[in-house]
């Protein structure tokens, strides 16, 4: 006979029983060490753009902290005079130890190997021909802050640091050293205006003169191409050019004068700076931005300063190779580009999505379609700059210029890179991020809402216009939002159709037709580029470039956040709506 099972009576026994009759799963089979894995690389991420968001932000918003400038006294006697602009330790070669001392070899010998070491910004480029200066720890016998150290921001040869010896106005010198002083500071106001009247002059009106000449030399030229030589077309004109030239040179010469009396003014007034060597520049009134004693600032006077130089970085045009003064032009030139490429891919992306959802005849033409314009969003931005120099810059505005300019040849106006080119390079950059937007907007809406507008009567583009669009509108909004924040920081492009180093003249002006959409312009992207990497002096750039950063980044999001708030809109208008 069998004998029948018995249940465990012993404590040991029952628990041996559980563990055997309990079940062991694999944690891998309930997915929680790759939700872990998940979650931890999205934190990384996170993380890693919040940290340089806050990086950029640091040092962009510290750029126009006023330094104080320290006098460093070397044990050989040297003295600098500067602001400290970063510190660092490095492994000292052997000259550089050779130089030591033996209790200073000793120290570094039985220390890290490490020496300290502080790179200075001297300025006074015109006299020492370097910006920065580096200074090692053990040659430093003393560091002062005298409050007398005066640092010169001026509109040539960048900054100046070192005393004031003298003060010139109307000819003659006045007592003390004090630039804030009443009458200096007022002198320095007038001679600023007199400075601006003269830019004014030089650059817009004689300008004007020298644009009404050209279209008076073009039309000559129009003639002469259209009616042929020596017709009476071309006869009227030479005589028309001439009027003009009789009248340019008269407003010339009194334009010109006008600018004499107001530099002779100018040279009246000056000051005479002494570096820390004893060496002295004369630097006119009119070429000084602003100067200051960082040294014997109070907290208020350092928020002036500081706000000062925000004022000038987004008011001013750029100087110095683009290291100082501001970036009006690339705000500009930024905005201008980004609003127009908006203007150029919406329809487009809209009308082709349209087509493709609700028109085309679904089959493999349609998704083959949809395969390239999904891949068109992985072309590097290089091919399109190369496409769009080619086709836009050489081919259309080639032809622009041949059929509607060809007085101006061989000199182009619509065939080289251009702010319009610019932008609808970028449009077509970043219309397939439209496309798959508007795409998903259109599939996204019930098909039960065109089925009833339909049965209604309404036709299908009455449906489309009416029914369908509004309640896609937001995701469509999404698709330009996505395209603003791609195309406004694009560079690699824009260096082949447009942007410039440096562009002055902004595309909207008082001369017909005020709107110049040929004309080159400034780019917050490529000035960071250019800055960082294409001056004469990295370090220099440095601070620039984080602030441009800074700015660069607050555009985007200010733009996209207007969008944002539009899309917002749009949804609440059509609550049921998924966008």
């Amino acid at each position: 006979m069998e004998m029948a099972a018995t249940a465990p009576d012993s404590p040991l026994e029952r628990a041996a029983a559980r563990a055997s009759n309990h079940r062991v799963t694999d944690l891998r089979a309930r997915g929680e060490p790759f939700t872990w894995l998940l979650g931890g690389c999205l934190s990384l991420g996170v993380v890693m753009i919040i940290g340089f968001l806050l990086l950029v932000l640091w040092n962009g918003f510290l750029t126009f902290v006023p330094q104080k400038i320290a006098v460093v006294t070397s044990k050989d006697g040297k003295v600098i005079a500067g602001e400290a602009f970063r510190a660092e330790r490095f492994r000292p070669a052997p000259d550089v130890l050779a130089a030591l001392t033996p209790d200073e070899r000793s120290a570094v010998a039985k220390g890290d190997g490490m020496i300290g070491r502080t790179l200075y910004r001297v300025a006074n480029f015109d006299l020492y021909g370097e910006d920065f200066k580096w200074v090692i720890d053990p040659d430093v016998k003393s560091v002062e802050y005298p409050a007398d150290m005066v640092i010169v921001e001026r509109l040539e040869w960048g900054p100046f640091i070192g005393r004031v010896e003298a003060i010139t106005l109307d000819g003659k010198a006045v007592e003390g050293n004090d630039l804030k002083a009443p009458a200096v500071v007022k002198a320095h106001e007038e001679a600023r205006e007199r400075w601006a009247r003269m830019r004014e002059i030089e650059r817009d009106e004689i300008g004007a003169l020298n644009h009404d000449l050209e279209v008076a030399r073009l039309d000559v030229r129009r003639a002469e191409l259209k009616y042929g030589a020596d017709s009476p077309q071309q006869r009227a004109a030479l005589t028309e050019l001439d009027r003009v030239t009789k009248d340019m040179q008269s407003q010339f010469a009194r334009l010109t004068a006008e600018v004499q009396a107001l530099r002779s003014t100018s040279d009246k007034y000056s000051v005479t700076f002494a570096d820390i060597g004893d060496r002295e520049k004369v630097v006119p009134l009119a070429n000084i931005v602003r100067a200051y004693r960082p040294n014997a600032l109070t907290f208020g006077e350092q928020v002036g300063v500081y706000f000062s130089r925000w004022g000038e970085f987004l008011t001013a045009e750029p100087r110095e190779a683009n290291t100082e003064g501001g970036v009006m032009p690339a705000i500009f030139g930024t905005l201008a580009m980004t609003l127009l490429m908006v203007i150029v891919v919406a329809p487009f992306g809209v009308i082709t999505a349209l087509y493709l959802r609700e028109y085309a005849k679904q089959g493999r033409l349609v998704s083959f379609v949809r395969i390239s314009v999904n891949n068109l969003a992985g072309v590097p931005s290089i091919v399109y700059g190369v496409f769009g120099l080619g086709f836009f810059a050489y081919v259309v505005g080639g032809t622009i210029d041949s059929l509607f300019f060809p007085e101006r040849l061989p000199n182009p106006t619509f065939g080289t890179g251009g702010l319009m080119w610019a932008a609808f390079t970028l449009a077509l950059l970043t219309v397939p991020v439209v496309i798959v937007a508007t795409e998903e907007a259109l599939a996204a809406v019930p098909r039960s809402m065109r089925e009833g507008s339909l049965a209604c009567g309404a036709s299908k583009w009455q449906t489309i216009r009416n029914i369908v669009l509004p309640r896609a509108m937001p995701g469509v909004m999404t698709g330009i939002i996505l395209a603003m924040a791609r195309g406004a920081g694009e560079v690699a492009p824009l260096m082949l159709v447009g942007v410039v180093k440096l562009a002055p003249g902004l595309p909207i002006d008082g001369i017909f037709p005020y709107v110049h959409l040929e004309r080159s312009f400034m780019h917050l992207g490529f000035h960071i580029f250019d800055v960082g990497f294409q001056s004469r002096n990295s370090e220099a750039g440095k601070p620039m470039v984080f602030v441009t950063t800074v700015l660069l980044i607050t555009l985007v999001a200010v733009m996209n956040a207007a969008a944002i708030v539009i899309r917002s809109r749009l949804k609440r208008r059509f609550a049921g709506s998924q966008f």
